[in-house]
């Protein structure tokens, strides 16, 4: 399964949150979710998962309900 990362737009730097890459396997929802200065990428494969971060366990979206549905954000 491909798994996306946010890659700063200037920096180049993969998005991480104490010191894991933030990642979801749905590029879709993170593009819906994130605006402003990122991009979603493909993370890279060479990043281990036990260094990564599903965005869902970031203590800022837990009030969101996954599957992500947009019905939330009205």
């Amino acid at each position: 399964m491909t798994r996306y990362a946010l890659q700063g737009t200037t920096s180049r730097e993969l998005l991480t949150w104490n010191g894991k890459v933030l990642v979801h396997h749905n590029a879709a929802e993170m593009e819906f979710l994130f605006t402003g200065d990122v991009r979603i990428i493909a993370c890279p494969r060479d990043i281990p998962p036990e260094q990564t971060l599903e965005i869902r366990f970031h203590p800022q979206l837990a009030s969101v309900t996954w599957p992500l549905t947009k019905e939330q954000f009205r």
